[in-house]
C-alpha cells in the first residue's frame, strides 16, 4: 500500500477501497419535503406546522415562507435563513416546496 494514497473502508461492499473510488461511486442522497417533492439548493419552502425555535424564544407560524434553502449532508435537514433567525436548520418533514 502506497503512503500517499488514502484508503476508506466501504461498509456496503466490506472492502478497503481508494478514497477516489468511494467518492465517485456513491450517489448523492435525495432530499424530499413532507409531500415527497425533490428539494434543491435555492428552493423556497413553506412551513407545514408551527415550530418553536430553540434558543431564539420565537415561534415560526404555519405558512411562513423560507427562501433560498441550502441542502446539508443529512437528507432530513435543510439549512436556511429567516429575517429574525440566522443559522436556522429545519427538518424536511415540516416543510413543503413552494
Amino acid at each position: 500500500m502506497a503512503d500517499d494514497s488514502e484508503w476508506i473502508y466501504d461498509e456496503a461492499s466490506g472492502e478497503w477501497r481508494p478514497a477516489s473510488e468511494v467518492g465517485t461511486t456513491e450517489a448523492a442522497a435525495e432530499v424530499r419535503d413532507s409531500a415527497g417533492n425533490l428539494l434543491a439548493d435555492g428552493d423556497s419552502v413553506v412551513l407545514t406546522k408551527d415550530l418553536k425555535v430553540k434558543g431564539a424564544g420565537q415561534t415560526l407560524k404555519q405558512g411562513t415562507v423560507i427562501r433560498t434553502i441550502r441542502l446539508t449532508d443529512n437528507p432530513d435537514e435543510i439549512d436556511c435563513r429567516h429575517d429574525a433567525i440566522k443559522g436556522l436548520v429545519l427538518r424536511t418533514e415540516f416543510v413543503r416546496k413552494r
